[in-house]
């Protein structure tokens, strides 16, 4: 089954630093763009890491008097005068994902690591967008309509081979539910996860019935056809 990638959501016209970027042109890129962090970059356009809002008010705390020897993030000591810069304010490495990569595995990715934003790179590993919280949302903005038909299509008649006369199919708001009566039990939790899966599905209610309970067979014994039967084998 397809999921939108995050190479289809995300921003291509990217803000962006390089590590010779001084502090205070970090801060006016961040304000005038309306913008809480921006990756940071060498000359072939691959990450070194991400600088954030959260990093410049890192340093400003970190200056304890106005004699304190002046540091970067790493606590290394730079010469008086000259202004912290992009290198050595960023968080590295970089959290990063590819634009061939799911929405899902995007969203998994962010929860993961606590961030609001990641770098999208290329088959070569070079900046080519950015993708947000906000974009990764958007999924779920998929019409109803557009649900139902992958569900009936791809879930039902494709991997487990189901007229669509068997079960009914309505979604409301991203919620899909599905009503009737399949031909064995183990089908219900299988057509369960493979709907969760879908883009801009939020939640699955089963009403299904079904006319077999095969959920005591014995391995050796006739099983799903199927991408059921393979599905349940390996789970």
């Amino acid at each position: 089954m397809k999921h939108k990638v995050v190479g289809a959501v995300m921003t291509i016209d990217v803000v962006k630093a390089h590590p010779t970027t001084p502090f205070k042109q970090i801060a006016h890129l961040l304000a005038r763009h309306g913008i809480s962090g921006l990756p940071v970059v060498d000359g072939d356009d691959k990450v070194l890491g991400v600088v954030s809002e959260t990093d410049l008010l890192a340093h400003q705390a970190r200056q304890g008097s106005d004699d304190a020897p002046p540091r970067g993030r790493t606590g290394r000591r730079r010469a008086a005068g000259r202004p912290l810069t992009a290198g050595e304010l960023m968080t590295s490495p970089a959290v990063t994902v590819h634009a061939l990569d799911s929405v899902a595995r995007a969203a998994r990715t962010m929860v993961a690591h606590g961030v609001q934003r990641l770098p999208v790179l290329d088959e070569e590993e070079r900046l080519v967008g950015i993708v947000t919280r906000r974009d990764l949302l958007g999924v779920f903005l998929r019409p109803d309509a557009d649900i139902r038909a992958q569900v009936v299509d791809e879930v039902l008649i494709r991997s487990l081979w189901l007229s669509p006369d068997t079960v009914s199919v309505s979604v409301a708001e991203g919620v899909v539910t599905l009503t009737g009566q399949v031909e064995r039990r183990s089908e219900i939790p299988v057509a369960t996860a493979l709907i969760r899966r879908l883009d801009g599905v939020v939640d699955v209610v089963s009403r299904l019935t079904y006319r077999l309970d095969d959920s005591r067979l014995r391995p050796e014994e006739p099983a799903l056809h199927g991408l059921a039967d393979r599905w349940l084998r390996n789970h």
